[in-house]
């Protein structure tokens, strides 16, 4: 993967990032981040890259350090209504737009730059290219597994501690067996499947 270069050169660069496309649960949930380079953080990576305690560490790091950051998301039902891309560009809309210092560019992690005013580039792979994606995504996904493992409390059985909501093998056998949860995403094929079937008895 060759490395990153931006044509912004300023010190108010905003990486956006999303987490929790692929879940047959759950909300997406993104993050936004301005870096602070007085104040670097060391170990920025692709979130997916590191280990959960690398993560946990790194979220209370990047926002006690970082020069402003947010975090937003798309609910279940707008994910049903609109479609997971679309969900995904509002949410990350939503970060970005909730930063309480408004960057003046962003980079954003993918191809595709949400419907918006600001001054941005669309970076594939940019969760592993650019450092304020990489806080972006660590800040995303520490949320979106929190908020998981919370519900695997709430709704025991489906394992969504483990998972996190995507399609493996024990979720698929606990979806079939105990059928569809409160936080399921209706739209989704399997999903969609088990309801059908359950209609049928």
């Amino acid at each position: 993967m060759q490395p990153f270069v931006s044509g912004y050169r300023g010190v108010l660069g905003a990486g956006v990032d999303e987490v929790g496309r692929g879940p047959l649960a759950g909300d997406v949930v993104t993050a936004a981040v301005i870096l602070d380079p007085q104040q670097p953080i060391a170990g920025l990576d692709d979130s997916k890259k590191l280990t959960e305690k690398s993560r946990a560490a790194l979220f209370e790091e990047i926002q006690s350090k970082a020069k402003s950051w947010y975090i937003a998301r798309a609910s279940i039902a707008e994910i049903d209504r609109l479609n997971i891309l679309q969900a995904s560009l509002l949410a990350m809309r939503r970060a970005v737009e909730g930063l309480p210092i408004q960057p003046e560019h962003v980079w954003v992690d993918g191809n595709k730059i949400p419907r918006w005013d600001y001054p941005a580039e669309a970076v594939v792979k940019g969760d592993s290219r650019v450092a304020a994606i990489s806080a972006a995504s660590i800040l995303a996904k520490v949320t979106r597994d929190r908020e998981m493992i919370a519900y695997d409390k709430k709704y025991p059985g489906y394992g969504f501690a483990g998972h996190k909501g995507y399609p493996t093998k024990a979720h698929m056998e606990a979806l079939e067996r105990l059928g569809v949860s409160p936080i399921h995403r209706t739209s989704y094929g399997p999903v969609r499947a088990k309801l059908a079937q359950q209609r049928l008895f």
